[in-house]
């Protein structure tokens, strides 16, 4: 719901960093590859109880996860990258709940299993709509510059960010915060599926 807002605001800054990347031979595969690695540091950060540690390197990661398509797009994107960068993504996003559940198997295991149950069906709907999508040839007129069609919701990267944060500032409260959250999700995918059948019937 917040991405297309954070993006216009952070667009300048992310154009010019990937200006002086690109100016530096550094490519944006190389730049995914760095994002995940710090992304599973931030797992493992947290799976010690090390939350201030893990919230720093999980903005560290998602920075990478900006600038790797600035990048991208400043040069040369291909399918192989936005592939690259599709995968690698929503293996952290569920490696953080993950991440809390290890940390703390007697309270967080359970919330942590629904959220990411929740996440599969927002993954799920996301992706089924964007092969579909293709299939017909059909482009995002909100996303264009995006390897695949972006369908929007109200739980998308920008949300799902404040969430971690949220639960690395008060990982006491990892539980309602993962119910809470899940419940968003349930929103998002039950409105994607209904968008979906009603687009491709």
């Amino acid at each position: 719901m917040l991405d297309r807002f954070a993006t216009a605001l952070l667009r300048p800054a992310m154009v010019a960093a990937a200006r002086a990347l690109s100016g530096a031979g550094i490519g944006a595969n190389l730049i995914t590859l760095t994002g995940f690695a710090i992304g599973m540091a931030a797992a493992l950060a947290i799976g010690l109880q090390m939350y201030l540690a893990g919230a720093a390197l999980i903005l560290l990661s998602r920075l990478c996860d900006a600038l790797d398509g600035a990048v991208a797009r400043h040069t040369q994107a291909t399918d192989a990258g936005g592939f690259l960068d599709i995968a690698l993504d929503f293996l952290f996003y569920a490696s953080i709940p993950l991440a809390f559940a290890i940390a703390q198997p007697t309270d967080n295991a359970l919330p942590a299993a629904v959220l990411l149950t929740a996440f599969m069906g927002t993954a799920s709907s996301f992706l089924a709509y964007a092969a579909f999508a293709a299939k017909r040839g059909l482009a995002s007129l909100v996303w264009p510059d995006k390897s695949l069609y972006f369908l929007g919701g109200l739980t998308e990267a920008t949300e799902t960010l404040a969430l971690f944060l949220a639960m690395c500032l008060w990982p006491q409260h990892f539980a309602p915060l993962a119910y809470g959250f899940a419940c968003l999700c349930a929103i998002t995918t039950a409105t994607r599926i209904w968008w979906g059948w009603r687009s491709f019937q």
